[in-house]
C-alpha cells in the first residue's frame, strides 16, 4: 500500500467515525431526546457536519488523491469512491454545509408539531429555508458533477442513477397502474373479506413478538436495539444498529411489519464487509440498494404464503382467542389488501409506487424552481387525484405525513420504488439460484435467503455500482418487468 493512499485510508476511516457518532445523535434525537434538547442537538449536528466537511476539503487529500492515483494504487473502487466524495464535499462551502444541518434540525422539530395540528403554515417558512438551501448546495453539485441540480441530489443517495433512468419507469409504472389497479379491486371485491384479528394489543407483548421475528429473521441482538419513535427507522453503525417502530394497541400489525422492514436495513449493515469498515467500499451501495434489503425481507419474503404459513400459528399463539384471523389464508388478504390510501407508509405494493411518483415529480419541480413551497398542498392533492384518484383532507393526511423533505432529504424518495422492483428482482435471483428457498420460508427459516443475500449484496458493499450489482446478482440491471410480474402474480389471479 503506498503512503498517499495509506493517509487517505486513515483520513476516511476518521470520517466515517464522525458519521457515526452523528448518526447516534441522530437515533438519539428520534427515539430518546427530551423536546428540550432539540436547539442544542441540532448545533451538535451542525459542528460533526463542519468538521467532517472540513477533513475531506483539506488541501492535502487533493494531493494524497493525486498521489495513490499516480502511483497505481490497487484498490481502484475505494479510491475512486475517495474521490467522488472529494468532489462532491468541494462543491460545497462550510458555511452552507453547517447551515444546511442547522436548517434541517429545526424545520424537522417544527414539522413534528405543525403535522399533529395538520398545520403547513406552521412549518412553511422553516421549509422554504431548507429548500432554498438545497438548490443552493444542488447547483453546486451540479456545477461539480456535470449532472443536473436535481440529479446531483439523486446522486447523493443512489449514485448513478438519475431522473432520466426513472422517468420512464416511473411512466411505465403509471400506466400499468391505471389498468391493474381497477382488475386488483375487482379481483378484490369478489372474494371473502379479510377478518380482522381482535385486540387490545399490548405494547410489550408486541414489542417481544417483533424482537423474535426479527431474531428468527437474522438479526442479532448483541449488535442491535429495538426501540420506539414517531417514523419507523433504521439507524446506528454496523456493529451498533438500531431499529425502531412505532406500537399502537389497537392493532399488532404495524409495529410488526414496520420491525421486519427495518430488519432487512439492519441486516444489510450487519452484512457488509467488515474488512473494509469505515472505508467508502465498505459501505452500503445506496439507498435503492438499501431499500431493496428491507423489501425483500418484509414485501417479497414476510408476506409470501410460504411465511404466512408458519406465521401464521406463531401469532395465533402469541395473541390467542379466535384462530379464524390468523389463518395463513386471512392473513394474505389482510396484508396483501388493495386500497386507495392517503398515507404512504400504510400503502400496499401495488399502489405505494403513486405516492413515490408524486414525491419525485413534486421535489423535482421543488428544485428546479418550478414548484414554491407555498403551493406544495394543492400540488400534492392534484396528484394524487391524478394518480389514485382520491384528494387528501387535511395535510396531515397529504404533504406534511413525510419527514424527508424537512429534514432536507430531497432526492431520496425515488430509492424506496427502485429498491422495491430490486428487491423482486433480486428475490427471482434467489429462488432460481436456492430452490429451498420457500420451503425454508414455510418453516420459519431465512437462513437460506439470507446466505444468498449476504453474498451477492450485503458482502459486496460497494465494490459495485448500484447497476453492476443487480447485474452480477440477477444477471440484468434494474427492470421494472420482474416487480410488474410479482404484482400480476400476487393481486391480478
Amino acid at each position: 500500500m503506498n503512503e498517499p493512499y495509506a493517509r487517505l485510508k486513515d483520513r476516511f476511516a476518521r470520517i466515517a467515525t464522525i458519521g457515526e457518532a452523528s448518526a447516534m445523535l441522530g437515533w438519539d434525537a428520534s427515539a430518546m431526546m427530551p423536546p428540550g434538547g432539540g436547539a442544542a442537538r441540532g448545533e451538535q449536528l451542525a459542528v460533526l457536519a463542519g468538521v467532517s466537511h472540513a477533513m475531506l476539503v483539506a488541501p492535502e487529500v487533493a494531493g494524497d488523491l493525486a498521489a495513490a492515483e499516480a502511483e497505481g494504487e490497487w484498490d481502484g473502487a475505494n479510491l475512486a469512491l475517495m474521490r467522488r466524495a472529494h468532489r462532491r464535499a468541494t462543491a460545497l462551502p462550510a458555511d452552507l454545509v453547517e447551515g444546511m444541518a442547522r436548517a434541517n434540525s429545526a424545520c424537522e422539530k417544527i414539522w413534528r408539531g405543525a403535522r399533529a395540528a395538520s398545520d403547513f403554515a406552521a412549518v412553511r417558512p422553516a421549509l422554504e429555508t431548507v429548500v432554498a438551501l438545497q438548490r443552493e448546495a444542488a447547483a453546486a453539485l451540479s456545477a461539480a458533477t456535470g449532472l443536473s441540480p436535481y440529479d446531483a441530489l439523486m446522486d447523493g443517495f443512489q449514485p448513478g442513477i438519475g431522473a432520466a433512468d426513472v422517468e420512464p419507469i416511473f411512466a411505465a409504472y403509471e400506466a400499468f397502474l391505471a389498468e391493474a389497479l381497477p382488475r386488483a379491486e375487482a379481483i378484490q371485491a369478489a372474494r371473502p373479506a379479510p377478518v380482522h384479528p381482535q385486540g387490545p394489543f399490548p405494547t410489550e407483548v408486541q414489542r417481544a413478538l417483533g424482537r423474535r421475528l426479527s431474531e428468527r429473521v437474522g438479526l442479532d441482538y448483541d449488535h442491535a436495539r429495538l426501540d420506539e419513535s414517531l417514523h419507523p427507522f433504521c439507524g446506528g453503525t454496523p456493529t451498533d444498529v438500531r431499529i425502531t417502530t412505532r406500537y399502537v394497541p389497537e392493532s399488532f400489525e404495524q409495529a410488526m411489519l414496520g420491525i421486519l422492514h427495518e430488519t432487512g436495513h439492519a441486516l444489510y449493515e450487519r452484512g457488509l464487509p467488515g474488512a473494509w469498515s469505515r472505508q467508502p467500499v465498505g459501505e452500503a451501495a445506496g439507498m435503492a440498494a438499501h431499500e431493496s434489503q428491507s423489501l425483500i425481507i418484509e414485501m417479497q419474503a414476510s408476506r409470501s404464503d410460504a411465511f404466512l404459513s408458519w406465521l401464521g400459528p406463531e401469532l395465533h399463539g402469541t395473541f390467542g382467542g379466535d384462530p379464524t384471523p390468523y389463518a395463513p389464508e386471512n392473513l394474505a388478504r389482510l396484508w396483501r389488501r388493495v386500497e386507495r390510501g392517503f398515507i404512504r407508509t400504510e400503502a400496499d405494493e401495488l399502489t405505494y409506487p403513486a405516492h413515490v411518483i408524486l414525491r419525485f415529480r413534486l421535489e423535482r419541480a421543488l428544485i428546479g424552481g418550478e414548484l414554491a413551497v407555498a403551493d406544495i398542498p394543492g400540488a400534492w392533492a392534484e396528484g394524487m387525484g391524478r394518480l389514485l384518484g382520491i384528494t387528501p383532507p387535511d395535510d396531515r393526511r397529504g404533504c406534511l405525513q413525510d419527514i424527508h423533505w424537512h429534514d432536507g432529504a430531497f432526492g431520496y424518495f425515488p430509492s424506496y420504488t427502485l429498491g422495491a422492483m430490486a428487491a423482486a428482482q433480486l428475490m427471482a435471483a434467489a429462488r432460481a439460484a436456492v430452490p429451498g428457498v420457500d420451503e425454508a420460508l414455510s418453516r420459519g427459516d431465512f437462513a437460506p435467503l439470507l446466505g444468498w443475500l449476504r453474498a451477492h449484496v450485503h458482502g459486496q458493499g460497494s465494490r459495485l455500482g448500484f447497476q453492476d450489482l443487480m447485474r452480477a446478482a440477477t444477471g440484468r440491471p434494474l427492470e421494472a418487468d420482474a416487480f410488474m410480474a410479482h404484482l400480476r402474480g400476487r393481486y391480478l389471479t
